[in-house]
């Protein structure tokens, strides 16, 4: 299968982030949107997320790739959640089922829809190692565009098997969690640490986690979750070439286990 690559890019991802602050929603999207972000991550278990976002996108929304998705135990409320999402936003350019929640009995009525043309890419997500076999089952179906999973310097399971899966499929990764959900980011290393890193645009310790994700081959976007501003400028950098090879990857990890667990 050929590949449908949709980056190396860093998107924007929106758990817990500003659910219903429109305002706020509107401030981190300019942000990500300014610094060439386009990719944007939701959800309609996200709280109000999908509607804060519809009102941030006003005006731009060719600017913006949206990946939302379907989290509904009947075909009856998917169904009601993509309504919404297309008087939102008019188009879904990646849908996803969240979760593998009941994703055999949505697959059908998306794929209609995508044969439509409302919906561009298929996609599937989980967040937890225990559901990777299943994730797996999905992908051999060959109907799925794009799948969802957990990636980061420290979450790396899929590496097993999943990645090899999707890159042997041609389906893009979209990388959640890249910063252990901050936890990665709340220590850093000295800056004389990362000076190395620097001829790769490196700038600061979260960037450098994003870079050693998007270095991967495999990968395609990194969604970090932010509701400030400045730190979606920041993620935005991380997203462009050059890419560590092995050696910076390496290094990278050796940083990483070397810092102080939180207290």
């Amino acid at each position: 299968m050929e590949q449908r690559r949709l980056g190396p890019v860093v998107g924007l991802g929106t758990w817990n982030t500003f659910g219903g602050d429109a305002e706020l929603a509107g401030e981190v999207v300019d942000a990500a949107l300014a610094a060439g972000s386009r990719l944007v991550d939701t959800s309609p278990m996200y709280g109000r997320a999908e509607r804060s976002l519809a009102q941030a996108f006003a005006g731009r929304r060719d600017e913006v790739t949206l990946a939302t998705k379907i989290w509904a135990p009947t075909v009856e409320q998917g169904r009601d959640q993509y309504t919404a999402q297309l008087a939102w936003f008019d188009r879904v350019e990646i849908e996803q089922v969240h979760n593998l929640v009941q994703w055999r009995m949505h697959l059908s009525w998306m794929q209609r829809e995508r044969d439509a043309g409302r919906i561009a890419l298929l996609g599937v997500t989980h967040y937890g190692v225990f559901a990777f076999r299943e994730l797996e089952e999905a992908l051999a179906t060959r109907r799925f565009d794009t799948v969802q999973l957990p990636y980061s310097v420290a979450e790396r399971e899929c590496e097993a098997r999943l990645l090899p899966v999707a890159s042997d499929l041609g389906v893009p990764v979209i990388a959640m969690r890249p910063l252990g959900e901050g936890a990665l980011v709340a220590r850093a290393p000295a800056a004389r640490d990362l000076e190395p890193l620097a001829p790769f645009g490196v700038e600061t310790w979260g960037q450098a986690l994003l870079k050693w994700a998007l270095s991967d081959e495999r990968v395609d976007v990194v969604i970090p979750a932010t509701r400030r501003p400045e730190r979606a400028r920041e993620n935005a950098g991380a997203g462009s070439p050059p890419w560590f090879g092995p050696d910076e990857r390496a290094y990278v990890e050796r940083l990483a286990v070397s810092l102080p667990r939180r207290g």
